[in-house]
């Protein structure tokens, strides 16, 4: 079965903090185990984003890509290279703050690998503003021109932690679909990093992607999670319609609390035993454990 996540901060536990691809939540061995074909590694630009000296970070945890390599996985420029039975591996931008100095820097990344961009993480930027401070300012018209050129080098726009007025922007002046990498639903935890209804059945229309988030606070309003609960934001999605566009993104690394019995990637099967379990069948749960990415990533060119 294909498997893919796409979301997590190895690279800057290993880049900045300092942790070897052994101490982390997410390692080689875990990978293989939990089956996962296709893992998505964030560059974050750190706490202070645009304050911060984000360009170090990035490059920090673009040079800890080499430690992946070194443990037997395999870097891929689109989810279609990845063959079921690998360890390969993605990235993408947690905070696109490396853009801000020109759009010459989306070629830049983007020919170092990157496939997927939130424009923001937690802070205002020159793009956007964070779901954490608001949710009625819209995207810069810097923000809107990178965003097409995102779009036109084939980089996903990434909505998870943007706010509502960014992410409807997006519909609105885009060009292609976007996705949220790691995001649950607000109707069944009121979070606001969570995509409402509206949200979805938007992401639904247009074909967007949604990741489901694994992190027990986005999940559930006393902070406990399993396996099953996670599967719940997943049929929730599906009952709105979206079974063509639900996916894993788990944010390993990027999390201190944990589901119970997904801890990290080697526990993978689990999850996939909940689905078995809410009635889904073994097509369903292929297309959502990494078929629905490969087509989103057809359709977005």
């Amino acid at each position: 079965m294909f498997i893919a996540d796409t979301h997590s901060d190895t690279l800057y536990s290993i880049g900045v903090d300092g942790c070897s691809f052994n101490e982390t939540c997410i390692t080689a061995d875990r990978l293989r185990r939990g089956g996962v074909t296709l893992q998505t590694f964030a560059l974050w630009s750190g706490r202070k984003g645009p304050d911060g000296n984000f360009e170090e970070i990035a490059a920090a945890e673009y040079a800890a890509v080499e430690t992946l390599k070194a443990a037997g996985l395999k870097q891929v420029d689109d989810p279609a290279d990845a063959k079921d039975g690998d360890s390969c591996f993605m990235l993408s931008f947690e905070g696109c703050e490396v853009f801000q100095k020109g759009l010459s820097a989306v070629g830049e990344w983007r020919e170092r690998g990157i496939r997927m961009g939130a424009l923001v993480w937690n802070n205002q930027n020159l793009f956007a503003t964070p779901a954490k401070r608001n949710a009625d300012e819209g995207l810069t018209e810097l923000g809107v021109k990178t965003v097409h050129e995102m779009q036109r080098l084939g980089i996903a726009v990434d909505v998870s932690h943007l706010n509502e007025a960014g992410f409807y922007d997006l519909f609105r002046k885009g060009h292609k679909p976007p996705m949220a990498s790691h995001s649950c639903c607000r109707a069944l935890c009121d979070h606001f990093r969570n995509l409402t209804d509206d949200q979805i059945r938007m992401m639904i229309q247009y074909g967007g992607f949604i990741g489901v988030n694994f992190y027990p606070a986005f999940l559930s309003a006393d902070k406990q999670a399993d396996s099953v609960t996670i599967a719940q934001h997943i049929d929730h999605i599906c009952q709105l319609g979206g079974a063509e566009i639900v996916g894993f993104g788990s944010d390993f690394d990027g999390i201190e609390l944990f589901p119970e019995d997904v801890r990290h990637p080697g526990e993978m099967g689990n999850l996939i035993s909940a689905l078995r379990e809410y009635g889904y069948s073994e097509e369903a749960i292929r297309a959502i454990a990494g078929e629905n990415l490969l087509k989103y990533y057809e359709r977005i060119g």
